[in-house]
């Protein structure tokens, strides 16, 4: 199976710490993030790994050789003439989904148990373009679901910006996003945003015609270890002391 992780964010919120390596191998118990990522993905069986690279592209490099590449296939999105976003730094790696089958894209900065074989099966089930896990916590910024878990929207709690997509019989829902998503090489077909854009704008401007599903995962570990505070309260609890729930 295919996966791409996302790794070329330069982590301004983790700075100074990032100011002299990339967020990809910053450390939780002295495991970097990218490592823990790669070898949670290994687990579920993906042997075929695409990773974008900006902010110290080359110490990224140099561990993966270390690491022999975990012995799998793994190639790099070098980002580094233009930091592309989420969207964009997708589009730029769709050449490596060439076999039809849906892929995972996981951010770099996610630490999750979430069983991804579930995921990848609602996904197949779902029919949609794409699947976002999205998890029930508080955050600013929430994707809008209807009573069947399809996208519908967007909204930002703090500026109260809203968006709707696709219009609903029922209540919208408010889930926050995960950093976790199966998506169809399909979608490299549909007109594509230009340059540097965020993924979820994609998916929104997508989903006025087709399908995109929430795969709800409040049971689930998760945290973001994207600033620094996170990543302090991350290594209090140890958590890597228990490895075993995120299958490394």
């Amino acid at each position: 199976m295919r996966a791409m992780i996302l790794a070329a964010g330069i982590g301004s919120r983790l700075r100074p710490i990032t100011d002299t390596k990339p967020k990809a191998l910053v450390e939780i118990n002295k495991i970097p993030l990218l490592e823990i990522v790669i070898k949670r993905l290994i687990s579920f069986g993906f042997d075929k790994i695409i990773i974008n690279t900006y902010h110290f592209a080359g110490q990224i490099l140099n561990f993966l050789k270390q690491k022999n590449n975990f012995d799998i296939e793994i190639v790099i999105s070098n980002e580094s003439k233009k930091l592309l976003g989420t969207g964009g730094g997708l589009i730029k790696a769709s050449w490596f989904f060439d076999d039809g089958n849906p892929f995972l894209l996981h951010n770099v900065d996610v630490i999750s148990n979430i069983d991804l074989n579930d995921l990848i099966l609602f996904h197949k089930k779902s029919g949609s373009i794409a699947t976002l896990a999205v998890k029930n916590r508080q955050t600013s910024r929430y994707l809008l679901f209807d009573d069947k878990k399809i996208l519908c929207g967007w909204e930002n709690k703090k500026t109260h910006e809203r968006i709707i997509s696709r219009k609903s019989e029922s209540k919208l829902y408010p889930m926050a996003f995960s950093g976790i998503h199966v998506i169809n090489p399909v979608i490299f077909n549909f007109k594509k945003m230009e340059g540097s854009f965020s993924i979820i704008d994609f998916y929104l401007l997508l989903a006025k015609k087709y399908k995109f599903s929430g795969y709800e995962h409040n049971d689930s570990y998760w945290f973001d270890v994207g600033k620094k505070e996170n990543l302090a309260e991350i290594e209090k609890e140890q958590i890597l002391q228990i490895s075993k729930i995120w299958r490394i």
